[in-house]
């Protein structure tokens, strides 16, 4: 990418993949700029686990009521995950790094989608945290807070169309 400002233009979620892999190289990239992320105070208080085993993929798919189903289709996940007793802003961090994969994945010409799992739930009143911490092994006090599905882009999508900023959000000065 040749500067930030192209890469936020054209950076869009993306819920569809092809059914390439994603080369080691890819997803050492991808780690290294979440590693890279900051954090307050430098506690670097995230986690990450990476999933590619498909079968794992698909059950994480439903860890919660909606918006997860397309994880089934991607070749890869990286679950961001928090640690509450080392930071008190572990939202915060994990976040920021998830973000960061976002853009990274953008980078490397790859889709990308965050999967908010943080205070989401299944149809049962589950709470989709634990549901991915069980499948996973992640063990207390490590938080869940997103799921970032990673692939080769399975569709077109138009850059951000610049017409459509809420200019009107922004306040100089003062409110």
């Amino acid at each position: 990418m040749e500067n930030f400002s192209e890469l936020v233009r054209l950076r869009r979620s993306m819920r569809k993949f092809t059914d390439e892999p994603l080369t080691s190289e890819q997803v050492e990239t991808l780690m290294r700029a979440a590693l890279m992320s900051p954090s307050s105070k430098g506690k670097h208080a995230w986690h990450f686990v990476v999933v590619e085993d498909q079968s794992m993929l698909e059950r994480l798919s439903h860890c919660k009521a909606q918006g997860a189903d397309f994880l089934a289709s991607a070749p890869l996940a990286i679950v961001v995950l928090g640690d509450s007793q080392e930071s008190d802003v572990w939202v915060e961090d994990a976040s920021v790094a998830s973000t960061v994969l976002l853009y990274a994945a953008e980078d490397l010409g790859l889709g990308a989608c965050w999967i908010q799992v943080r205070e989401r739930y299944m149809e049962d009143g589950t709470p989709a945290d634990s549901v991915v911490r069980a499948l996973l092994d992640i063990p207390e006090p490590l938080r869940v807070l997103s799921i970032v599905a990673v692939g080769h882009k399975g569709m077109e999508r138009k850059p951000f169309n610049e017409d459509r900023l809420l200019w009107e959000k922004v306040h100089i000065g003062k409110f």
